[in-house]
Protein backbone atom coordinates (compact mmCIF):
# COMPACT_ATOMS: atom_id res chain seq x y z
CA UNK A 1 0.00 0.00 0.00
CA UNK A 2 1.11 3.79 -0.72
CA UNK A 3 2.55 5.52 1.81
CA UNK A 4 -0.30 8.07 3.60
CA UNK A 5 1.24 10.69 5.22
CA UNK A 6 -0.79 13.18 7.03
CA UNK A 7 -1.37 16.00 9.18
CA UNK A 8 -3.70 14.83 12.29
CA UNK A 9 -4.87 15.74 15.64
CA UNK A 10 -5.77 13.52 18.88
CA UNK A 11 -6.91 15.57 21.00
CA UNK A 12 -3.54 17.88 21.24
CA UNK A 13 -1.95 20.16 19.18
CA UNK A 14 -1.68 19.04 15.29
CA UNK A 15 1.02 16.49 14.52
CA UNK A 16 2.86 14.35 11.43
CA UNK A 17 2.32 10.60 10.83
CA UNK A 18 1.37 7.69 8.47
CA UNK A 19 -2.68 6.39 8.00
CA UNK A 20 -2.18 2.73 8.21
CA UNK A 21 -4.40 0.33 6.28
CA UNK A 22 -7.35 -0.04 9.51
CA UNK A 23 -7.17 4.00 9.47
CA UNK A 24 -5.26 3.81 12.95
CA UNK A 25 -2.20 6.83 12.65
CA UNK A 26 1.76 6.11 12.78
CA UNK A 27 2.97 8.70 15.00
CA UNK A 28 5.89 10.04 13.48
CA UNK A 29 7.38 12.02 16.39
CA UNK A 30 7.20 8.87 18.56
CA UNK A 31 8.93 6.74 15.50
CA UNK A 32 11.63 9.21 15.53
CA UNK A 33 12.24 9.29 19.03
CA UNK A 34 12.37 5.82 19.64
CA UNK A 35 14.68 5.40 17.81
CA UNK A 36 17.06 8.16 19.53
CA UNK A 37 16.21 10.65 17.40
CA UNK A 38 15.02 14.30 16.70
CA UNK A 39 11.34 14.72 16.44
CA UNK A 40 11.89 18.25 15.58
CA UNK A 41 11.79 17.58 11.38
CA UNK A 42 7.93 16.08 12.26
CA UNK A 43 7.09 19.56 13.96
CA UNK A 44 4.87 19.98 10.71
CA UNK A 45 4.20 18.47 7.42
CA UNK A 46 6.78 21.14 5.84
CA UNK A 47 9.11 20.60 8.42
CA UNK A 48 8.79 17.08 7.38
CA UNK A 49 9.06 17.54 3.71
CA UNK A 50 12.39 19.29 3.99
CA UNK A 51 13.83 16.12 6.37
CA UNK A 52 12.10 13.91 3.92
CA UNK A 53 15.43 12.10 3.08
CA UNK A 54 16.32 11.78 7.31
CA UNK A 55 12.66 10.93 8.52
CA UNK A 56 11.45 9.45 5.08
CA UNK A 57 13.57 5.90 5.61
CA UNK A 58 12.97 5.83 8.93
CA UNK A 59 9.02 6.49 8.90
CA UNK A 60 8.50 3.47 5.35
CA UNK A 61 10.92 1.19 7.92
CA UNK A 62 8.13 1.79 11.17
CA UNK A 63 4.88 1.92 8.55
CA UNK A 64 6.04 -2.08 7.64
CA UNK A 65 5.76 -3.29 10.76
CA UNK A 66 4.36 -0.67 13.17
CA UNK A 67 5.39 -0.57 16.88
CA UNK A 68 2.25 -0.23 18.99
CA UNK A 69 3.33 2.69 21.41
CA UNK A 70 3.56 4.33 18.35
CA UNK A 71 0.01 3.95 16.93
CA UNK A 72 -2.79 6.14 17.55
CA UNK A 73 -6.24 4.39 17.33
CA UNK A 74 -8.67 5.77 14.51
CA UNK A 75 -11.14 6.52 17.12
CA UNK A 76 -8.84 9.21 18.58
CA UNK A 77 -8.01 10.77 15.26
CA UNK A 78 -9.02 13.81 13.18
CA UNK A 79 -7.23 14.08 9.93
CA UNK A 80 -6.56 17.46 8.80
CA UNK A 81 -5.63 19.38 5.54
CA UNK A 82 -2.09 17.78 5.15
CA UNK A 83 -0.67 21.34 4.91
CA UNK A 84 -3.12 23.27 7.14
CA UNK A 85 -1.80 26.45 6.00
CA UNK A 86 0.67 26.73 3.33
CA UNK A 87 3.83 29.73 3.38
CA UNK A 88 2.16 30.95 0.76
CA UNK A 89 -1.37 31.32 -1.44
CA UNK A 90 -2.01 27.98 -3.05
CA UNK A 91 -1.01 27.78 -6.98
CA UNK A 92 -3.84 26.91 -9.28
CA UNK A 93 -3.73 26.22 -13.25
CA UNK A 94 -7.34 27.15 -15.04
CA UNK A 95 -8.72 25.52 -18.17
CA UNK A 96 -6.48 22.77 -18.30
CA UNK A 97 -8.83 19.93 -19.43
CA UNK A 98 -10.00 20.06 -22.86
CA UNK A 99 -13.49 18.66 -22.09
CA UNK A 100 -13.79 21.45 -19.13
CA UNK A 101 -12.71 23.94 -21.77
CA UNK A 102 -14.96 22.85 -24.44
CA UNK A 103 -18.11 22.80 -21.32
CA UNK A 104 -17.19 26.31 -20.33
CA UNK A 105 -17.20 27.58 -23.57
CA UNK A 106 -20.63 26.39 -24.98
CA UNK A 107 -22.32 27.40 -21.63
CA UNK A 108 -21.24 30.84 -22.37
CA UNK A 109 -22.35 30.74 -25.79
CA UNK A 110 -19.03 30.67 -27.44
CA UNK A 111 -17.05 28.41 -29.94
CA UNK A 112 -13.98 26.61 -28.16
CA UNK A 113 -10.90 27.53 -27.69
CA UNK A 114 -7.63 26.05 -26.60
CA UNK A 115 -5.40 27.92 -24.33
CA UNK A 116 -1.72 28.50 -25.90
CA UNK A 117 -0.43 28.98 -22.23
CA UNK A 118 -1.23 27.92 -18.80
CA UNK A 119 -3.42 30.14 -17.23
CA UNK A 120 -1.94 30.83 -13.51
CA UNK A 121 -4.44 32.26 -10.57
CA UNK A 122 -4.00 31.78 -7.01
CA UNK A 123 -6.25 30.82 -3.77
CA UNK A 124 -5.46 32.77 -0.30
CA UNK A 125 -3.40 30.45 1.61
CA UNK A 126 -6.03 30.75 5.04
CA UNK A 127 -9.02 29.45 2.75
CA UNK A 128 -7.66 25.36 2.89
CA UNK A 129 -9.85 22.88 5.03
CA UNK A 130 -9.22 19.74 5.84
CA UNK A 131 -11.37 16.27 4.73
CA UNK A 132 -14.64 16.27 6.81
CA UNK A 133 -14.83 19.96 7.58
CA UNK A 134 -17.48 22.03 6.26
CA UNK A 135 -17.94 24.43 3.65
CA UNK A 136 -19.91 27.38 3.98
CA UNK A 137 -22.83 27.84 1.53
CA UNK A 138 -22.60 31.87 1.56
CA UNK A 139 -25.70 32.37 0.41
CA UNK A 140 -25.10 36.65 1.55
CA UNK A 141 -22.65 36.46 -1.13
CA UNK A 142 -23.03 34.14 -3.96
CA UNK A 143 -25.73 32.30 -5.65
CA UNK A 144 -23.98 30.02 -8.11
CA UNK A 145 -21.46 27.61 -5.56
CA UNK A 146 -19.35 25.03 -7.83
CA UNK A 147 -17.44 22.17 -7.48
CA UNK A 148 -13.88 21.00 -9.14
CA UNK A 149 -12.18 18.35 -7.89
CA UNK A 150 -8.35 18.53 -8.98
CA UNK A 151 -4.90 16.79 -8.67
CA UNK A 152 -2.45 18.70 -5.98
CA UNK A 153 1.40 18.39 -6.78
CA UNK A 154 2.96 19.27 -3.36
CA UNK A 155 6.81 20.74 -4.00
CA UNK A 156 9.63 18.83 -1.92
CA UNK A 157 12.80 20.50 -3.65
CA UNK A 158 12.35 24.00 -4.08
CA UNK A 159 13.80 26.08 -7.26
CA UNK A 160 13.62 28.29 -9.97
CA UNK A 161 13.43 28.15 -13.55
CA UNK A 162 12.96 24.23 -13.50
CA UNK A 163 14.22 22.80 -16.40
CA UNK A 164 11.11 20.82 -17.67
CA UNK A 165 12.61 17.32 -18.04
CA UNK A 166 13.83 17.98 -14.21
CA UNK A 167 10.33 18.64 -12.92
CA UNK A 168 8.88 15.64 -11.16
CA UNK A 169 12.73 16.16 -8.78
CA UNK A 170 10.57 18.74 -7.80
CA UNK A 171 7.83 16.79 -6.41
CA UNK A 172 7.60 15.58 -3.47
CA UNK A 173 3.47 13.31 -3.82
CA UNK A 174 -0.15 14.75 -4.49
CA UNK A 175 -2.88 15.08 -2.67
CA UNK A 176 -6.65 15.91 -3.55
CA UNK A 177 -8.00 19.52 -3.79
CA UNK A 178 -11.75 21.11 -4.36
CA UNK A 179 -11.97 24.07 -6.18
CA UNK A 180 -15.13 25.36 -4.90
CA UNK A 181 -15.86 28.24 -6.68
CA UNK A 182 -18.21 30.87 -7.19
CA UNK A 183 -19.10 31.53 -10.60
CA UNK A 184 -21.46 34.88 -10.31
CA UNK A 185 -18.22 36.06 -8.57
CA UNK A 186 -15.92 34.46 -10.77
CA UNK A 187 -17.77 36.48 -13.82
CA UNK A 188 -19.00 39.39 -12.28
CA UNK A 189 -14.89 40.86 -11.26
CA UNK A 190 -13.55 39.62 -14.65
CA UNK A 191 -10.99 37.89 -13.04
CA UNK A 192 -10.62 34.32 -10.80
CA UNK A 193 -9.31 35.25 -7.52
CA UNK A 194 -12.74 37.02 -6.43
CA UNK A 195 -14.77 34.01 -6.74
CA UNK A 196 -12.60 31.31 -5.91
CA UNK A 197 -11.16 32.80 -2.39
CA UNK A 198 -13.93 32.93 -0.10
CA UNK A 199 -13.06 31.26 3.29
CA UNK A 200 -13.14 27.82 3.65
CA UNK A 201 -13.34 27.42 -0.23
CA UNK A 202 -10.06 25.05 -0.51
CA UNK A 203 -10.65 21.84 0.93
CA UNK A 204 -7.51 19.58 1.08
CA UNK A 205 -6.76 15.93 1.57
CA UNK A 206 -7.01 13.71 3.52
CA UNK A 207 -3.67 12.99 3.09
CA UNK A 208 -0.09 13.29 1.14
CA UNK A 209 1.03 10.27 -1.33
CA UNK A 210 4.90 10.18 -1.86
CA UNK A 211 5.78 10.60 -5.63
CA UNK A 212 7.60 7.15 -5.47
CA UNK A 213 4.31 5.21 -4.86
CA UNK A 214 2.46 6.40 -7.76
CA UNK A 215 3.20 6.73 -11.60
CA UNK A 216 5.44 9.06 -13.01
CA UNK A 217 3.69 10.74 -15.05
CA UNK A 218 0.55 10.42 -13.16
CA UNK A 219 -2.29 9.19 -15.24
CA UNK A 220 -5.03 8.68 -12.46
CA UNK A 221 -8.57 8.01 -12.49
CA UNK A 222 -10.23 11.55 -11.57
CA UNK A 223 -13.82 11.86 -10.16
CA UNK A 224 -16.36 13.82 -8.11
CA UNK A 225 -19.54 12.72 -6.79
CA UNK A 226 -22.40 15.06 -5.46
CA UNK A 227 -24.62 12.86 -2.94
CA UNK A 228 -23.46 10.10 -4.42
CA UNK A 229 -24.35 10.99 -8.07
CA UNK A 230 -21.38 10.77 -10.25
CA UNK A 231 -20.48 14.69 -11.69
CA UNK A 232 -16.68 14.61 -12.89
CA UNK A 233 -14.97 11.74 -13.85
CA UNK A 234 -11.55 11.23 -15.68
CA UNK A 235 -8.23 10.56 -16.26
CA UNK A 236 -5.01 13.05 -15.06
CA UNK A 237 -3.60 12.21 -18.52
CA UNK A 238 -5.82 14.41 -20.06
CA UNK A 239 -4.27 17.31 -19.33
CA UNK A 240 -3.62 19.69 -21.63
CA UNK A 241 -0.68 21.30 -19.86
CA UNK A 242 0.97 18.60 -18.31
CA UNK A 243 2.83 18.53 -14.49
CA UNK A 244 6.76 19.09 -16.15
CA UNK A 245 4.86 21.93 -18.22
CA UNK A 246 3.05 23.28 -15.29
CA UNK A 247 6.27 23.13 -12.95
CA UNK A 248 8.48 24.41 -15.76
CA UNK A 249 6.37 27.87 -16.57
CA UNK A 250 5.16 28.70 -13.19
CA UNK A 251 8.77 28.37 -11.70
CA UNK A 252 10.37 30.60 -14.49
CA UNK A 253 11.60 33.45 -12.81
CA UNK A 254 9.96 32.68 -9.68
CA UNK A 255 11.25 30.13 -6.32
CA UNK A 256 9.06 27.41 -5.53
CA UNK A 257 9.65 26.28 -1.95
CA UNK A 258 9.02 22.88 -0.20
CA UNK A 259 5.48 22.40 1.16
CA UNK A 260 4.10 24.91 -1.97
CA UNK A 261 0.52 23.46 -3.47
CA UNK A 262 -0.19 23.42 -7.16
CA UNK A 263 -3.86 22.39 -8.05
CA UNK A 264 -3.61 21.28 -11.20
CA UNK A 265 -7.14 21.64 -13.27
CA UNK A 266 -10.68 20.13 -13.26
CA UNK A 267 -11.79 17.69 -15.58
CA UNK A 268 -15.34 17.81 -17.25
CA UNK A 269 -18.86 17.61 -15.28
CA UNK A 270 -19.00 20.82 -13.36
CA UNK A 271 -22.24 22.06 -11.98
CA UNK A 272 -22.73 25.50 -13.97
CA UNK A 273 -22.19 24.01 -17.00
CA UNK A 274 -24.87 21.41 -16.82
CA UNK A 275 -28.30 22.00 -18.45
CA UNK A 276 -29.89 23.53 -15.94
CA UNK A 277 -26.85 24.48 -14.14
CA UNK A 278 -26.52 21.79 -11.22
CA UNK A 279 -25.21 23.84 -8.08
CA UNK A 280 -23.94 23.28 -4.43
CA UNK A 281 -26.68 23.72 -2.22
CA UNK A 282 -26.72 23.38 2.12
CA UNK A 283 -26.61 19.59 2.95
CA UNK A 284 -24.87 18.49 -0.37
CA UNK A 285 -22.21 16.16 0.60
CA UNK A 286 -19.11 16.05 -1.65
CA UNK A 287 -16.68 13.30 -2.70
CA UNK A 288 -13.60 14.23 -4.76
CA UNK A 289 -11.78 10.78 -5.40
CA UNK A 290 -8.30 9.99 -7.13
CA UNK A 291 -7.37 6.83 -7.99
CA UNK A 292 -3.80 5.78 -5.80
CA UNK A 293 -4.58 8.59 -3.73
CA UNK A 294 -7.93 8.26 -1.79
CA UNK A 295 -11.24 10.31 -1.47
CA UNK A 296 -11.45 13.66 0.27
CA UNK A 297 -14.94 14.24 1.48
CA UNK A 298 -17.12 17.56 3.03
CA UNK A 299 -20.12 18.92 3.33
CA UNK A 300 -21.89 22.59 2.12
CA UNK A 301 -23.36 24.24 4.57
Amino acid sequence: MAMRLATYSAGGPPAVGVVLEDGSVLDGAAVLRAAGGDPAPLADMIAAIEAWDRVGPALAQAAAAPPAAAVVAKERVRLLAPIPRPRKNVFCVGRNYLDHVAEGDRAAGRETTVPEHAQFFSKPANVVIGPGEWIPNHAGVTRALDYEVELVVVIGKGGADIPRERAFEHVFGYTIGNDITARDLQRRHGQWFKGKGLDRSCPMGPWIVPRGDLPEPPDLRISLTVNGETRQDSRTGRMIFDIPSILSVLSAGLTLEPGDLIMTGTPEGVGYAMTPPRLLQPGDRIAAAIEGIGVLENEVR
